[in-house]
């Protein structure tokens, strides 16, 4: 612990170009996935940071993890990457430190997040993202696309169907059919490439003390802005306001209603993989509600 502590020192005091001693540390929720502190400075006890810190070869998690939370900044308030390293064995990431106060302000937090989805790709429009990431614990391909149906199947549902299959959990034909029907959904609809939060539930989301809304944990890629738009309807939600204030600052295609479903189900598998069984009557339900639609 001793090297790990003298290495965030010296990354923060490089970062920063202010040196940086700890003086303070205590232990917040991380998650499921890694273990967190907060540290404050000997000097200054009002500056600090937060620390992640997991098994030293999940380092490219905290890479991929920083890179996302760089691009979502343009676009709305998120906890800023500082520094990330690999000190005894143990990967870590540092952070702004954020002091947040419960939910975000529902309207700001639905316009905020249109005005994200408005970044897009450098050059010519395509689908992915710089580097691999994951989703929870769940490696998450980022292979570039021109076409987003092609990214949808190859990059998101297959790779969970194959692992859940390898799970005990087989969708057999019915999955199938629906890997092969995926164009019929976009018949209608061309999405263009958008930058993603990519695992946006509401607990990934909080708020400042002001109400202005604060997203992390990201999973990023640039993908069809629904996809950010079905999660956060999976687990509960922002509310009426937060989807009123996103439609009013870029309007929401009429068939993003039979598409969530065909997005949260990256989710819903990803969460059998993840979790068990418990998942997986919810995710036949949600592919045969789709078959029914294509009939």
């Amino acid at each position: 612990m001793h090297k790990l502590i003298c290495d965030l020192e010296s990354a923060i005091s490089a970062a920063t170009g202010v040196p940086f001693h700890v003086k303070q540390q205590r232990s917040v929720g991380g998650g499921c996935i890694n273990q967190a502190f907060v540290i404050g400075d000997a000097i200054d006890p009002t500056r600090q940071y937060f620390v992640k810190t997991n098994r030293a070869a999940l380092h490219s998690m905290f890479v991929a993890e920083a890179a996302g939370l760089a691009a979502l900044g343009q676009g709305m308030r998120v906890p800023l990457p500082i520094a990330h390293g690999v000190s005894d064995g143990q990967a870590w990431l540092v952070l702004e430190y954020l002091p947040l106060s419960g939910s975000p302000d529902p309207a700001a937090m639905g316009a905020a997040l249109a005005r994200v989805h408005r970044i897009a790709p450098a050059g010519a429009p395509r689908f992915g993202w710089e580097m691999d990431n994951t989703i929870g614990s769940t490696p998450q391909s980022n292979r570039w696309h021109d076409s987003w149906v092609d990214f949808w199947r190859e990059e998101r549902l297959l790779p969970q169907f194959k692992l859940a299959r390898n799970n005990g959990c087989d969708f057999g034909a019915a999955g199938a059919k629906l890997l092969d029907n995926i164009p019929d959904f976009f018949r209608a609809y061309t999405p263009q490439p958008s930058l993603l939060h990519g695992d946006l539930w509401g607990g990934n989301a909080a708020g400042l003390a002001d109400g202005t809304p604060v997203i992390f944990d990201p999973a990023c890629y640039f993908g069809d802005r629904e996809c950010d738009l079905a999660m956060t309807e999976l687990f509960g939600g922002f509310g009426p306001r937060f989807l009123a204030a996103y439609h009013a600052t870029w309007p929401i295609d009429a068939g993003y209603a039979q598409r969530k479903t065909l997005y949260n189900l990256y989710h819903i598998i990803n969460h059998i993989n993840l979790f068990g069984s418990g998942y997986e009557d919810q995710a036949r339900q949600m592919i045969a509600r789709l078959l029914s639609e294509l009939s």
